[in-house]
């Protein structure tokens, strides 16, 4: 990939109003910082390459290149990337006596995989309040501390190159698609770091149509109640189109007709939907509650589900037929809406001396636009 530095960063993503904040360029120096769901600048940068440009999942990501990195293939556009197989699961018998969001299988997964010292720890996403924070995890216990959806932008991957200037290796991270995009960048040293060790051992993927901009969603809800009773909040599948938030006082739904006009511009030009560079990626089960969605990717993947289920920290089932298709629709429909928004945006694959946001193989571009 083409590395270049702050300068650019800021030309081609903040002055785009591209940041998602996932949290890849902060902690790295003193230059960028994440406050409130927004990354900022605080000093200016002059270097000519920089990790903070290298990691980022908006500027530059070159499709078949991370494809290639993480599975030998080249990039297809598939609707779901690569995968081994597809379940069903949820938090098995080792895991009761928790409070999840829905069938809690990212928790059993980080859960056993820290006791079983297959990481060292885990960046994952936790609250203050109700804005999402990163947070290193480094006992099984602090898990489910973690464990609601927050629906929002962190920056999350700030706590990996926290861990990382701490020393760390055998990193766990549990991310949307575009901070595991960050982190498959991260892996690759892009700069060449004569040092460098891979400090990631597991990747666990969200799947994510889109995010919410943190200040604007505090904004609207402390219109409506105290943000301070929320205990959790939820978007159902459809047709249910609302978002239902826990509260001390008990539930209260909102439409999405006004929550989704708080969804950044940058995540309609993602084109995944599955966390495809991901070990393992989880997401909802429709019509199922208690229950997710899990897509084993990677040979180290379906290891980690195998022994948590043998275990009896995951309960696993074949995927119905009829879910699967669904799912592999929604997935190339976000693809198909993420490439024309790319096209129209004037940020996919631009030619030598204009810089691009995404760079995917022309004939695969032709191929996804083209499948119904």
């Amino acid at each position: 990939m083409q590395v270049l530095g702050a300068k650019e960063l800021l030309e081609d993503v903040f002055q785009k109003d591209l940041c998602i904040g996932c949290g890849a360029c902060v902690d790295l120096c003193p230059y960028f910082i994440n406050y409130m769901g927004k990354t900022s600048q605080l000093f200016p940068c002059d270097l000519s390459q920089g990790r903070c440009y290298a990691y980022c999942p908006k500027a530059e990501v070159n499709l078949d290149e991370l494809s290639n990195q993480i599975w030998g293939v080249a990039y297809d556009g598939s609707p779901l990337g690569n995968y081994q197989k597809v379940l069903a699961a949820r938090a098995g018998k080792k895991m009761k006596g928790g409070s999840y969001q829905s069938g809690g299988t990212v928790s059993a997964l980080v859960t056993f995989a820290l006791l079983n010292h297959l990481i060292r720890a885990a960046a994952l996403t936790d609250r203050q309040g109700l804005n999402p924070i990163p947070r290193l995890v480094k006992s099984a216990d602090e898990v489910i501390t973690c464990a609601t959806s927050k629906f929002m932008a962190s920056p999350t991957l700030a706590a990996i190159n926290a861990a990382v200037r701490e020393g760390y290796t055998g990193l766990g991270v549990v991310g949307t698609p575009c901070q595991l995009i960050a982190v498959t960048q991260m892996r690759a040293n892009p700069v060449d770091k004569e040092d460098f060790v891979d400090p990631v051992a597991l990747t666990v993927g969200l799947f994510c149509n889109w995010s919410l901009d943190t200040r604007q969603l505090m904004t609207l809800l402390s219109e409506k109640l105290d943000i301070s009773t929320i205990r959790s909040m939820d978007i159902p599948p459809p047709p249910a189109n609302i978002m239902v938030l826990e509260t001390d006082a008990g539930k209260l739904e909102l439409p999405l007709s006004e929550i989704k006009p708080l969804i950044p511009h940058t995540c309609f030009i993602c084109p995944d939907m599955t966390s495809e560079y991901a070990d393992v990626s989880v997401g909802m089960f429709e019509g199922r509650p208690g229950w997710n969605t899990l897509i084993v990717r990677s040979q180290k993947g379906a290891e980690l589900v195998a022994q948590a289920s043998d275990e009896g920290f995951l309960q696993i089932e074949n995927l119905p037929e009829k879910n699967l298709k669904r799912l592999t629709r929604a997935a190339a429909d976000k693809k198909q809406g993420a490439l024309r928004t790319l096209q129209q945006r004037e940020l996919l694959n631009n030619k030598e001396g204009q810089r691009s946001a995404v760079r995917i193989p022309p004939e695969v571009v032709d191929k996804i636009l083209k499948e119904k």
